[in-house]
């Protein structure tokens, strides 16, 4: 099968590489339609520490049925499924209290750092589990579905913030993740939603999906700016999608007393925290790992248009134009977003 594989850092090759083996319990996808994450883009240059070559990367995937394993009983060839990126064992404590997300034997399909390698999706087929696959409607289309990973994201972080209805919210990070958290705190009630970004096109993308108000850093002092619209108080929660000091230390002063603020973005492994600012002020924070069994949800989200994701696409390409586009988004092109590659 054809397949671009991260060779090396730096370095990502079209290749011919056999066509993956299925176990039992598996199923072959016949990959139509795959998302470059941001976090493929940083285990480009192994900055992440967590792609390590040779290696298929690729986890935001959609496609159909090519093969079942003998254990498989309800699915058949042909059939149009999406599926979770994360692979969990089904057994640990924390799969069989329903917290599948935390599984101690995580693993991450197109990820390889030193514990485990699982090959992608950035190729013409890709074998995963039955246990993390689900159906998609016949008029759902591969380019969306493979974007339904990304959502799940930010509905599983809105799913587990104790949100009420008429909450002021601000967003800080404006990229996939955070715009569809936003769209997701929206459908949760949110009455004000705030968007946060040091580049105007995604705030300007931010408005047109259901920011109210939008706030770029590098203008305006942003904690100042949101207590000013809140009569001084603050928003009610934060959503962190970024995953850098700055932005963490942005949503954690733009909250009021007693407010939440949920971290979704990881980029760095350490960050500084103004810890009396937050032990003071009551302040709640939380971690949000990946999604835990909200695809459903996502896909009656997205087929009914509540979550739009068209608008976060600025490219659906051919598998062969991989290497090209991940070096535009490595090296920032401005407006470039979301890119689907299609083996």
């Amino acid at each position: 099968m054809n397949a671009l594989l991260l060779t090396e850092y730096m370095k990502l090759e079209m290749v011919d590489f056999p066509v993956p083996e299925i176990g039992p319990e598996e199923v072959l996808v016949r990959v139509r339609a795959c998302g470059i994450c941001g976090s493929d883009v940083h285990g480009l240059d192994g900055s992440s520490g967590r792609r390590h070559p040779p290696l298929i990367m690729g986890h935001e995937a959609a496609g159909e049925v090519a093969k079942i394993g003998a254990n498989v009983k309800d699915l058949v060839i042909g059939d149009r499924v999406t599926f979770d990126s994360t692979v969990y064992c089904g057994k640990c404590h924390f799969c069989v209290r329903g917290d599948v997300n935390l599984c101690d034997d995580r693993e991450v399909v197109g990820v390889a750092p030193k514990e485990f390698k699982r090959h992608g999706a950035f190729a013409e087929y890709v074998s995963v589990p039955r246990r993390i696959m689900y159906k998609l409607p016949d008029s759902f289309p591969y380019e969306q579905a493979a974007l339904i990973e990304a959502v799940s994201i930010g509905v599983h972080a809105v799913s587990i913030t104790p949100i009420h209805l008429g909450d002021v919210v601000v967003v800080v990070g404006a990229g996939m993740i955070g715009a569809v958290t936003l769209q997701a705190a929206k459908a949760a009630g949110c009455s004000r939603i705030i968007a946060v970004d040091i580049e105007d096109s995604k705030l300007d993308r931010a408005l047109k999906i259901g920011a109210t108000d939008v706030l770029n850093p590098n203008k305006v002092n942003v904690p100042d700016t949101v207590r000013a619209m809140t009569g001084g108080r603050g928003a009610d929660v934060a959503f962190e999608c970024v995953g850098y000091t700055d932005p963490v230390a942005t949503a954690i002063y733009s909250v009021r007393k007693g407010g939440m603020v949920t971290l979704v973005g990881n980029l760095a492994p350490n960050i500084d925290m103004p810890l009396q600012y937050v032990v003071t002020r009551q302040i709640r924070l939380q971690g949000s790992c990946a999604s835990n069994g909200e695809y459903p949800q996502c896909i009656d989200l997205m087929a009914r248009g509540i979550i739009n994701v068209m608008p976060l696409i600025s490219a659906i390409a051919p598998l062969a134009e991989g290497a090209s586009w991940f070096n535009r988004l490595y090296h920032h092109e401005p407006g470039l977003g979301k890119v689907v590659l299609c083996p």
